[in-house]
C-alpha cells in the first residue's frame, strides 16, 4: 500500500512537471516557429524569414529519427541556452537562445520533461537551412556568441517587487520580447542601449514598447497592456497583426492573470534612452473624413482626381467605414487614432494591406483579407495601387509626414528589408583571400630573387 502511494505521488509530481513545461513552452511560443502544420505540432519545416535568408525551423518532437528524442537534458539545455545542437553544430540566433539563456535550471528541467513525454513524436525530416556563404559556416557563430551571448541564469533585482522580477524574467526570457522589439546592430546583435524601442521583423515593424509616453506605450495603463496581450486589441489604439498576432494566438492569451500583470508591471518601468517624450503620440493622430465626391459618377476605369479615395472606397470602406471610423464595437478598427497608420515606419500599414490580419482569441477569430498576390486575396492590388492607397490613408487618417513609394511596397511584398551583412561578409572573405594570394606571390617572388 505504501509502495502504491509512493508511485501515485511520483506520477502526480511528473504530471505537474510536464504541465509546468507545457506552460513555459506556451510562454515561449515555440509553436509559432516549429509548427508548419497544425496536424504535426513541433515537427518543424517552417521557413523563418530573416534579413540574411530563410532559416528552416527544426523538428523538436521527441522523435529519435528526426527530432530531439536522443537529446540528454544537458544537450537540451545547451541548445536552449548556448545555441549548440547535440551534434555540436551551432544554431542561428533566429532561435532566440540569447533570451532563453535567462531560463533557470528548474524551468529547463520542466521544459525537457514536457518535450520528452508531453509531446507526440513525429518522424518527419525537415529541410536543411542554406544561408549564403560565409554565413553557412555554422562554426562562425562561435565568435558571435563570444561577443553577444550572456552567461546563463537570471539574477533578480532585490530592489524590485517579486511581481516585477517575474515580469522581467518572462519578458527577457521565455517570451523573448526583445528579440523582435529591439533594433539590431551591424552583426545582427540586439542593441542593448535601445532595448524595446522598435525594430523591423521581416515585413512587419515591432513598435516601441518602452514607457515613453509619446513614442512608446507610456500612456497605456497596466490594464490596457493586459487587455492587449489577452485579446490582441486595444480600442482606439492598436491591433495585433503579423508575428504579434501569432504571439497573442499561441502564447500571451494563455498566460495567467498573475503573469500578465507581472509583464505589464515590468514593461511600464522600461525607459527609452533613444528619444525624448515630445511630440504627438502615434495613438492620437488623424481624424474622420472622406472624399467620395472625387470619383462619384465616374466609370471605374476612368481617371479621377483622387485615385486613393476610390481605392479606399472600393477595398476598405465596407469594413472600416466611409470615413475610416470603424464599427461601434471596435471589431473593425478606426483608421485614425491607430498605431498602424500613425507610426513613423509605414511597414505595418503596407503589410496589413498586403498580407491581411488573422488571430484567434477567446473573443473569436479576427480576419482581414489580404490584397496581395494570395489566392484568397479580396483584390490583387499592384505596388503602385497599394502605395497610392497607403498614402491616402496616411495623409488623411494618420501620420501626414510619412510617404510610401511603390519600391517600399515591393520590398515588403518580398519579405522586408535585407541585410548588407551577407555582401559585406563575402567581401571580407574575398579581401582576406586576395591578401593571402598576394602574400604567397610575394614569397614566391622573393625566393626567385
Amino acid at each position: 500500500m505504501l509502495a502504491f502511494s509512493s508511485v501515485t505521488v511520483h506520477a502526480a509530481s511528473d504530471d505537474a512537471l510536464v504541465k509546468k513545461g507545457e506552460y513555459l513552452a506556451v510562454a515561449a511560443d515555440c509553436t509559432a516557429c516549429h509548427t508548419a502544420s497544425v496536424s504535426q505540432p513541433f515537427a518543424g519545416g517552417k521557413a523563418i524569414a530573416s534579413p540574411v535568408g530563410e532559416i528552416i525551423a527544426t523538428n523538436i518532437t521527441p522523435s529519435k529519427a528526426d527530432g530531439i528524442g536522443n537529446y540528454s537534458e544537458q544537450q537540451f539545455a545547451d541548445a536552449l541556452r548556448k545555441g549548440i545542437r547535440a551534434d555540436g553544430a551551432h544554431l542561428y540566433p533566429a532561435m532566440p537562445y540569447t533570451a532563453y539563456a535567462v531560463l533557470t535550471d528548474d524551468d529547463l528541467h520542466a521544459l525537457y520533461a514536457y518535450f520528452m513525454s508531453g509531446v507526440k513524436p513525429v518522424d518527419h525530416p525537415t529541410a536543411q537551412t542554406h544561408l549564403p556563404f560565409p554565413l553557412n559556416l555554422r562554426f562562425s557563430m562561435m565568435f558571435w556568441n563570444a561577443l553577444f551571448l550572456n552567461a546563463p541564469g537570471y539574477q533578480p533585482d532585490t530592489a524590485q517587487t517579486a511581481s516585477w522580477n517575474r515580469g522581467r524574467y518572462l519578458v527577457e526570457g521565455a517570451a523573448h520580447c526583445s528579440s523582435c522589439h529591439t533594433p539590431r546592430g551591424f552583426l545582427m546583435q540586439e542593441k542593448a542601449d535601445a532595448a524595446f524601442t522598435g525594430a523591423q521583423v521581416g515585413p512587419w515593424f515591432a513598435p516601441n514598447i518602452t514607457a515613453n509616453p509619446v513614442s512608446g506605450i507610456g500612456q497605456w495603463s497596466q490594464q490596457d497592456l493586459i487587455t492587449y496581450l489577452r485579446t490582441g486589441r486595444l480600442a482606439g489604439k492598436a491591433q495585433a497583426a503579423g508575428s504579434m498576432a501569432e504571439a497573442i494566438t499561441h502564447s500571451f492569451q494563455h498566460l495567467s492573470d498573475q503573469d500578465l500583470t507581472a509583464i505589464a508591471e515590468y514593461m511600464q518601468s522600461v525607459p527609452d534612452h533613444t528619444a525624448f517624450a515630445s511630440g504627438t503620440s502615434r495613438f492620437t493622430q488623424g481624424e474622420a473624413g472622406n472624399n467620395l465626391a472625387a470619383f462619384r459618377g465616374h466609370a471605374f476605369a476612368e481617371p479621377v482626381s483622387d485615385e486613393g479615395a476610390r481605392l479606399f472606397s472600393g477595398n476598405c470602406a465596407s469594413c472600416h467605414g466611409s470615413s475610416g471610423q470603424g464599427t461601434k464595437d471596435g471589431f473593425y478598427p478606426s483608421l485614425f487614432h491607430n498605431s498602424a497608420t500613425a507610426e513613423r515606419n509605414s511597414s505595418n500599414l503596407i503589410a496589413t494591406i498586403l498580407f491581411g490580419v488573422e488571430r484567434d482569441t477567446a473573443q473569436g477569430n479576427v480576419f482581414m483579407p489580404p490584397f496581395g498576390a494570395q489566392p484568397n486575396a479580396l483584390n490583387h492590388l499592384d505596388n503602385q495601387q497599394i502605395a497610392t492607397l497607403s498614402n491616402w490613408i496616411l495623409h488623411r487618417y494618420g501620420n501626414q509626414n510619412v510617404t510610401v513609394s511603390p519600391e517600399q511596397v515591393a520590398e515588403i511584398r518580398q519579405g522586408g528589408p535585407s541585410s548588407p551583412l551577407v555582401l559585406l561578409a563575402q567581401s571580407g572573405v574575398a579581401a582576406v583571400v586576395l591578401l593571402v594570394i598576394a602574400f604567397i606571390l610575394l614569397l614566391i617572388w622573393r625566393r626567385k630573387r
